[in-house]
């Protein structure tokens, strides 16, 4: 079901300090911006490596307001990791067979992703505390 992890989602305070440290640090290059106004945050995909599968990133979120999703978790939790997020060929799929073996899906249907992909998260409850994206890649 998947092909790779997709991208290892981090919660930040300033985007723009955290994308400074992990460009210097470990050559990562900034490939996509974007403000999702739908999940209350500016983001960075940052490129790590091509697979087989495709790409893999590290995505860092900068909430819009304290009381976005990622706003909370950075208030109760501080930065850090937030999710993974792992590619999958097919995301309606994926929810459907992921869902059919018990675990809660926190979205209906898909939804806008980063870099044009759709996605769907998992409840965290139900996979170890991991908060879980599935990502369909879009279509070339």
């Amino acid at each position: 079901m998947f092909m790779r992890i997709d991208h290892i989602g981090i919660a930040c305070h300033d985007l723009e300090e955290k994308i400074s440290l992990f460009s210097s640090t470990f050559d990562l290059t900034v490939v996509a911006r974007e403000v999702n106004e739908e999940q209350g945050v500016k983001e960075a995909m940052l490129h790590v490596a091509d697979g087989e599968g495709g790409g893999s990133y590290i995505q860092l979120l900068e909430p819009l307001s304290p009381d976005s999703p990622v706003g909370r978790f950075l208030a109760k939790r501080g930065e850090g990791v937030h999710h993974v997020a792992f590619g999958v060929p097919d995301v309606e799929r994926a929810m459907a067979e992921i869902g059919g073996k018990g675990v809660r899906l926190l979205d209906e249907r898909p939804r806008h992703g980063s870099m044009g992909s759709q996605i769907a998260f998992l409840h965290p409850k139900d996979v170890g505390g991991m908060l879980t994206e599935l990502v369909q890649a879009p279509t070339p």
